[in-house]
């Protein structure tokens, strides 16, 4: 990573963010933004001890974090296939590191969580990559059955997150009705190949 061009605060952190985060059609030429498209100011997630997510505080350790809400919509039968993007930048390489890791605690912790109310996920299961073994980027792959009260039976789950420096993105992945996994798992590797070279770019990274 180069220095000059790490975050020096919050505003800097906010601009590297929306350079890097990926749009709907960074996952493909048919998704379109929900509403609402960002997640609000200041949003954080926390996986609380009952093992649903709650909307908590942004660590310290964090300078700025975005998710962008995009989807197919549903037609033809098929229900709306939803994913979403997020983009963390963190104080330090040691604060990203941690990230990295509280999220795969996460899953082995919580193998059935609550995403909302009529939402959540069961049978999880993640795979870590630690720093060196994938051109030197953390990588953390999740897995597991999605369950909707709007849908009938389970649905695919996939969570893929990397760290390139002191950036993290990650890419969400909920199935629906009629829409293979494989349809889900292309617009994934699309969107965080894309978000990775954004942020190689931004933070000045060795190709």
């Amino acid at each position: 990573m180069d220095p000059k061009k790490a975050p020096r605060d919050a505003a800097d952190a906010k601009r590297i963010a929306l350079a890097i985060l990926g749009r709907p059609d960074d996952w493909g030429p048919d998704f379109v933004k929900r509403t609402p498209y960002l997640s609000a100011p200041g949003y954080w997630p926390v996986l609380d001890t009952d093992c649903a997510w709650e909307a908590g505080t942004a660590p310290r350790s964090v300078l700025y974090s975005v998710t962008a809400y995009s989807e197919i919509p549903a037609a033809g039968g098929k229900g709306p296939l939803r994913v979403a993007a997020t983009v963390t930048v963190h104080r330090t390489v040691t604060d990203a590191d941690w990230e990295m890791a509280s999220t795969l605690e996460e899953a082995l912790r919580c193998p059935e969580q609550e995403l909302r109310q009529g939402e959540r996920i069961t049978s999880l299961k993640s795979l870590a990559v630690p720093y060196g073994a994938d051109e030197n980027l953390d990588t953390l792959m999740e897995q597991g059955s999605y369950l909707a009260d709007a849908f009938k039976g389970p649905q695919s789950y996939s969570w893929y997150q990397m760290r390139i420096g002191q950036v993290s993105v990650a890419a969400v992945v909920k199935g629906a009705p009629g829409r293979p996994p494989a349809e889900g798992n292309t617009a994934q590797i699309r969107v965080t190949g894309l978000m990775q070279a954004r942020a190689k770019t931004q933070l000045g990274a060795n190709s």
